[in-house]
């Protein structure tokens, strides 16, 4: 994991695996594209104070559109990825009306880069998303979470502190256990690939020589093109690899290892796993058949949410919200809508 991550309107549509029947927005096209303050308009651009044991830094954020009932707060991944790769979401979620909030985590794309690594771990960043969260205004009655890959670690351990600020959650293509993700990783798509291939692969990493032209020369169309982004080499969504270019490698490095099978970083004993049943909050799993995380796990996850629902995409990877694009969305969009209607538990 190098240079590209594994953990990586007035008429609304309910999205639906097949079909997309008419259903009634709960906001309009006014109130949806209406300012929200009125002082210099930005665009919906708001830079966010964030106070550390290091000092104070500045992450930016940017809020498309109104809706007070769903405010959707987007965690990328990594770490030290971008937003960049969400923006599919503008082709799905304004047209039905869902607010959502891009967000460079502190060290990453647009934020301000502290190059301190004391700051790269778990427990400040849960702490940076929590004053995101006042910042914006965001509470128990509109706020929703999305985390992705590492910032499905992130919105998990967010969860477990301050699941009473939430309204509702998103996993999306992120196991609970790093340990059970390095398993899966070795035992399962390690042996999908060809041995000889393979064989190359582990003796670079084991000369630690993850600069080799030979590593992601290998990487690219045996791992990446198959677990990753389900594309061929060349033909990526162009947000997907503006993002991935940009990503923070002491960031990456420092939390998550430079391997592309497993963890080594300072993430690699987190495990959640049993604390799952401590998360109240209604919660959408996301997993895809071809991801780099294990799908039955992530499956397996959402029954031990007390109030879980799982979404499968059946032609996806680890980019399922490219690759398996109208299974994802559609999914989303109906939890969130769900849970806006008082659904908990089972909602697809």
């Amino acid at each position: 994991m190098k240079s590209i991550p594994s953990l990586f309107i007035s008429i609304a549509i309910l999205f639906s695996c097949n079909t997309q029947p008419a259903m009634k927005s709960s906001t309009n096209e006014n109130s949806y594209f209406a300012r929200q303050d009125s002082g210099v308009q930005t665009g919906g651009v708001k830079m966010i104070p964030i106070t550390t044991s290091k000092g104070t830094f500045n992450v930016w954020t940017k809020t498309i559109g109104n809706n007070p009932k769903i405010k959707l707060l987007l965690l990328h991944g990594g770490p030290g990825a971008t937003h960049e790769y969400f923006e599919c979401c503008e082709n799905f979620l304004p047209a039905v009306g869902i607010e959502f909030i891009y967000y460079d985590q502190l060290g990453s794309g647009n934020s301000d880069n502290p190059n301190d690594t004391a700051l790269w771990n778990l427990p400040r960043f849960v702490e940076e998303v929590e004053q995101v969260r006042i910042t914006l205004g965001l509470n128990k009655d509109n706020f929703y979470l999305l985390g992705h890959s590492w910032g499905g670690i992130l919105a998990m351990q967010y969860a477990l502190k301050y699941q009473n600020n939430l309204k509702g959650l998103i996993i999306s293509d992120m196991m609970s256990s790093c340990p059970a993700y390095g398993k899966y990783a070795d035992s399962v798509l390690a042996k999908q690939m060809d041995p000889k291939v393979l064989d190359t692969i582990r003796m670079i990493e084991a000369k630690g020589d993850y600069e080799n032209p030979k590593y992601m020369e290998l990487l690219w169309p045996n791992f990446y093109a198959k677990h990753i982004c389900r594309f061929p080499v060349g033909q990526w969504p162009e947000p997907v690899t503006r993002s991935l270019n940009k990503i923070n490698p002491e960031i990456y490095v420092s939390m998550q290892g430079p391997s592309e099978f497993g963890i080594s970083g300072k993430l690699e004993k987190w495990d959640a796993s049993q604390q799952l049943k401590n998360i109240s909050t209604p919660t959408l799993v996301i997993g895809a058949q071809y991801d780099t995380m294990d799908p039955n796990f992530m499956q397996w996850m959402s029954t031990q949410f007390p109030n879980g629902s799982y979404l499968y995409c059946p032609n996806g990877s680890h980019m399922c919200m490219y690759d398996d694009q109208d299974t994802y969305f559609n999914g989303l969009i109906k939890f969130l809508k769900g849970v806006d209607e008082g659904k908990t538990k089972g909602i697809l």
